[in-house]
């Protein structure tokens, strides 16, 4: 796990803000201006910064443009890839159109921001991009492809294979700065997750705290993958989205530990910002246990039988954080090498 450094963390920028200025560059030296370095784009918030060129390129009837992706202290797994912007001029009236190059997904299923066989490209860098246009080649139709040398790799480390977009990675951003560390990139991937798999029509949909907990579950229940919403330690994240847009049934699985805090009313399950209260766990257990000095020891004192009443009452929380959703809850509890040790 990427750990968080120490003192105050530098920001960057989202893959949408370096698209914005590699289209920018690259405008300029299609409408004859040269390229423009650094080049100055303005973010949805009004922020206004420059970005170095990369590379540059031209040819007949187009040019093309690349920036090195800044994000700053966050552990993205874009940060350091280049972004390519090349353009051309389009068919009269076409507008702004976009085109995935090398390493930029393309949409297969329903329920994303953008449609189904369009580019991986969200509809606020497509916005800056189409606004970029606008001001600097008023009246005319341009064609952006933007190109992400490496990205299907990169993509195979992100969430894109699960939410359906193949052949690399999105174009994202919402503000154009990457806050480090920021919970809300996860918390949106999980939203997105449950857009997809509504839109598929499915009635089961599982979140679990991990790798191998999610393992355990899929297998349990045979979901398929676009089933498997990454919940990680964003149990409310995930409940209050569902409470919103529900589907018919939900399991929710993870080991002990985090499944204890979830049953103790924790919907952040990290460690630094929830901890297990041993003697609730104590109570739950019908026995004290202020000396364990983790949930899974006090599982190796008590046995399965603890197992099964965390799993009951975290299963109560999370009925209880649905609402009135009219979501079916069961929950999985297992052990540290996977081992079921309760379900309700």
């Amino acid at each position: 796990m990427t750990r968080k450094p120490q003192g105050e963390l530098r920001r960057g920028w989202t893959t949408g803000a370096c698209a914005t200025a590699a289209t920018r560059a690259a405008l300029g030296a299609l409408l004859g201006r040269g390229f423009a370095s650094p080049v100055t784009i303005t973010l949805p918030r009004g922020e206004t910064p420059a970005f170095a060129l990369a590379e540059t390129a031209e040819g007949p009837g187009w040019a093309e443009a690349g920036v090195v992706k800044d994000a700053g202290d966050d552990p993205d797994v874009t940060h350091g890839a280049l972004i390519r912007a090349r353009l051309r001029f389009g068919p009269p009236g076409s507008g702004v159109t976009f085109r995935a190059g090398e390493g930029v997904g393309r949409v297969t299923r329903p329920g994303l921001p953008v449609a189904v066989g369009e580019p991986a490209i969200n509809p606020v860098p497509r916005g800056m991009m189409t606004g970029v246009v606008l001001a600097d080649a008023p009246g005319r139709d341009v064609e952006i492809t933007l190109s992400i040398p490496g990205g299907a790799a990169l993509a195979a480390k992100t969430w894109n294979p699960r939410l359906g977009i193949v052949g690399g990675l999105s174009v994202l951003g919402t503000t154009g700065i990457v806050r480090p560390f920021s919970c809300a990139a996860w918390i949106a991937s999980i939203h997105r997750g449950i857009d997809v798999a509504r839109a598929a029509g499915l009635e089961h949909v599982a979140g679990c705290t991990g790798a191998t907990s999610e393992r355990v579950v899929q297998g349990l229940h045979g979901l398929p993958e676009h089933a498997m919403l990454d919940m990680g330690d964003f149990a409310g994240g995930l409940l209050k989205y569902l409470a919103r847009h529900p589907v018919p049934r939900l399991t929710i699985g993870g080991g002990i530990g985090k499944m204890a805090k979830l049953a103790q009313g924790a919907v952040d399950l990290h460690s630094g910002r929830s901890q297990v209260d041993m003697v609730a766990l104590g109570r739950l257990a019908g026995q004290p246990l202020e000396g364990a000095n983790t949930a899974l020891e006090a599982l190796e004192r008590v046995g399965p039988a603890l197992g099964e009443a965390v799993a009951t009452a975290a299963r109560g929380r999370v009925e209880a954080l649905l609402g009135g959703s009219g979501i079916v809850v069961d929950t999985v509890v297992i052990d540290r090498a996977g081992t079921v040790v309760g379900r309700a």
